[in-house]
Order: structure tokens, then sequence, then C-alpha cells
């Protein structure tokens, strides 16, 4: 099969292109620009085009699959090309789909932990030796790519993003996928430059419980009300299983997980993790893995990259950072490291760098979100601002917001920059949460000066 890509450079795109070429289909593909490590990666494998730019003469009769990149843009003219002649142009879940038609397909939806519950499913997976196809928006341990797709595995393990399919697909990437299994972990309002409003979000999600096909499974998350409410009134026939956080204690900087067997010592922690890891027990057992199995394997999973990831430790103090930035993972983050470490003084630090997060409108959605942090520090770029072409925020605004008295707030990074490393780390966390680079901080150092 000859498949083509508009914007093969992407994470989820290039990851998609190495997954066919390892297939042994004919892949090419174009980009405007392409960085690390999609470059390397598409190198390695002779996939990188040989010139970044858009080429209308790469599109031929002889192209049996169009993949549209989301960074693509309507006009393109490879894809105007494509439509002219009349090719099939697939956006990248729709591939996903025709490719796992025939498989058990079980999707991970939420608007936080899919990452997480995706990666644990597939390390229990592994552990056994149980072969399943997957898609993972992270890189996990163990795995080479965050794609894999085959002929012959009964199983394709799908994480679900509620984001815009393609340029000309505005519907959510989970609503092509078709579940027979899937797991809601929560609804917290996210993506507003697509989702102007609360209720248009998570009318997302009602569809997504909806596009189940008849008889598959629904896990949820109970503890979220929002949750419980979309699929109680979802009237699809499908068999609706919650499940909630389980018992565990944490004892000098460990958690213990309560099980059958009693106390079992785990590399996670933090409440939100809990809970995800019993939806992940769910999904598990729905695809062979029993009860005591499921907790053999889990007791060794060391957490999702980027996703609440030690970076320094030392006798007195420890480092971490998380790839959180939505409300709700900021308030779940900052909760776990205060309880993982009770006794000691939490520096919390958040970068606003999404589009919602630098919205005026959207920051009330921060109320007492950083509030079990000793120390709370908010860092933005107001030229982030600029970028995004977004009102001005302005500092009072997000004292404001937050709802903090002694919120620490920086605009300039070379500020932030010296405030964490004017720290004395004895008997402190410094926790660092978000999906930019906290302008330019240089983790080396770091790791050196609590080190």
């Amino acid at each position: 099969m000859n498949v083509h890509f508009i914007a093969i450079g992407g994470a989820a795109m290039h990851n998609l292109a190495l997954a066919l070429h390892h297939k042994g289909y004919q892949v090419t593909g174009s980009d405007d620009d392409i960085f690390e490590p999609s470059r390397s990666r598409l190198k390695a494998k002779n996939l990188l085009p040989e010139e970044f730019g858009w080429f209308p003469d790469k599109i031929h009769a002889h192209i049996d699959a169009i993949v549209l990149g989301m960074h693509a843009k309507a006009d393109n003219p490879e894809l105007l090309k494509a439509q002219a002649l009349g090719l099939k142009i697939y956006s990248y879940p729709e591939f996903l789909y025709e490719q796992s038609k025939y498989k058990t397909r079980v999707v991970i939806g939420g608007s936080h932990g899919k990452t997480t519950i995706t990666s644990m499913i597939l390390h229990v997976m592994h552990y056994y030796d149980k072969d399943v196809d997957y898609m993972v928006g992270a890189q996990l341990d163990g795995f080479d790519v965050m794609v894999k797709l085959t002929e012959t595995n009964d199983f394709i393990v799908l994480e679900g993003d509620e984001y815009l399919s393609s340029p000309i697909d505005r519907r959510p990437k989970f609503h092509l996928y078709k579940p027979n299994i899937a797991l809601l972990s929560g609804i917290a309002w996210d993506h507003i430059n697509v989702f102007p409003t609360y209720e248009n979000y998570v009318e997302q999600f009602s569809l997504f419980v909806d596009s189940i096909v008849s008889g598959g499974n629904i896990n949820y998350n109970e503890e979220d009300p929002e949750v419980t409410r979309v699929v109680e009134a979802s009237n699809n026939t499908i068999r609706k299983i919650a499940y909630r956080t389980p018992e565990y204690t944490v004892e000098n900087g460990q958690t213990l997980l309560e099980t059958p067997e009693g106390p079992l010592p785990i590399e996670i922690f933090g409440k939100h993790n809990l809970n995800n890891l019993a939806g992940a027990k769910w999904i598990c057992q729905h695809m062979g893995i029993d009860e005591d199995d499921f907790y053999e394997a889990i007791a060794t999973f060391k957490g999702a990259s980027k996703r609440l990831e030690k970076i320094a430790e030392s006798n007195t103090s420890v480092a971490y950072k998380d790839f959180a930035h939505s409300p709700s993972k900021v308030e779940a983050t900052t909760n776990a490291l205060k309880e993982q470490y009770p006794k000691r003084s939490l520096v919390a630090c958040l970068e606003l760098h999404t589009y919602s997060s630098l919205n005026a409108e959207f920051l009330k959605e921060y109320k007492r979100t950083l509030d079990a942090a000793d120390v709370a520090v908010v860092f933005y770029s107001p030229h982030a601002v600029e970028i995004k072409k977004l009102k001005k925020v302005s500092q009072e605004q997000i004292a404001n917001a937050f709802k903090r008295d002694d919120l620490i707030i920086y605009t300039n990074p070379d500020d932030f920059k010296d405030f964490i490393f004017s720290q004395n780390f004895d008997n402190k966390t410094l926790l660092l949460m978000s999906s930019g680079n906290y302008g330019g901080l240089n983790f080396d150092a770091l790791r050196e000066a609590i080190e």
C-alpha cells in the first residue's frame, strides 16, 4: 500500500509513518519543517523528505491513501492536488480506525490521565509478553515507537484525544475510533480555542460514550461528578462499570497500595495516579490479566514520560517536573507532591503556556489550584500572549484568578531562573509544571544545584 503523509513531521504523524513503514507499506511525506526527534527518526528509516515544503508533484493517482496532519492548512497545495485527483484522504484517527476495524479497540478518554493510563496498560501487557497494537502520546520505556500496527494482534489500545482530527475534519479524534472497550477518566474544560463553552466541551464526551459499539463497555471514574452524569445519561446499549481511587498509605516517601494480599509498594504516587491505576486495572482485566497478575506488574511501573518525572534528588530535597498545565492537572500534581513529602516545604512553579491558560477569561479556572504549595510561583511570557494573538494578561488578573495573596509572579525568564537558583533546597520539594520549556531553564545546572 502506498501512503503519503501531508505534515509527516508531527509527533503523532511521524510515529504512524514509522509504524506503516515497519508493516511494509510504501511511505512518503512532506512538511515545511521537521524538528527533533522526528527528523532523526525519519532519516534513520529513509523517510525524511529530501527538501522541506509542499510539492504537488508528489501527489499522483497511484497513491492509495493520504494521511492529513493538523499542522497542514486547508489550502495546502498537496491537499488541493489530492482532492482534485479524488484520492482517499484520511485524518490521523480515521486511518488508525481503518487499520484496526477488525480488532478489539480499547480507547482511553478523558481530559487528564490518558497517557498515564494507556502507559500502565501497555506496561502490564509488556510485562507478560502479551503483544498488542497501540497508539500512545508519549515515548515509553521499553517501547521503540509510539504507534504499533500489525495484521495479527487481537487488541489495539488507543489514547483517545478530544482535540480536532484534521484541518478538513473538525471532529474530535476520539469520536472516530468506535471502541469496544472504553475508559473515561475525568472531564475538566480545556482547548477553549476549539470548545469555547464548558457545555460544548462536555458534549464531546457524551458523543464519545455514544460512539462505543453496541454490547461494549465503558469504565468510568465515579469520583468525577461530570463523568458520572455523562455516562449514566447515555442510552447506548453498553455495560457501565464504575471505578474509584483504591485505598493507599504513604510512609516515609513510599506509597503503599492496599491489595487483597496486603500493602504493595509502588513506584508512582498521588491520588490522581492511584485513580488512574484503578482504571487501568479494569481495562487489563478485560484484556485477560487477572487482578493478582496486574498488581505484580504495576509494582514495577515508574510512570509515563514527562508525567511527574523526578529530575533531581538529594538526602534532604527532591525536584520533579510535570507535563501539567490544565487546572485539574495542576491541582492534582501539587496535592500529590505535598502528600508524598508532607514534612518538606513545597515550592510549586507553574508556567502558563497554552492557549487556554493564557486566556484572561479562562484564568479563573485556576482558583485555589496551588493551595497545597508552601510557596506558589506563576511564570508566563507576555511575548507568548502576543504570539497567540490573545488579549494582554496582567499580573493583577493572575493574582486574582489564583486567589492566593502570596502568589509570586514572574514575566521575565531570567528573573524566574534567578528565583529557582537562589533557593536553599534543604528540606524542600521543587515542582515545575508546564507544557513549555520554563523560559529555557537549564535542567542539568538545576540537578547540580540540588544534588
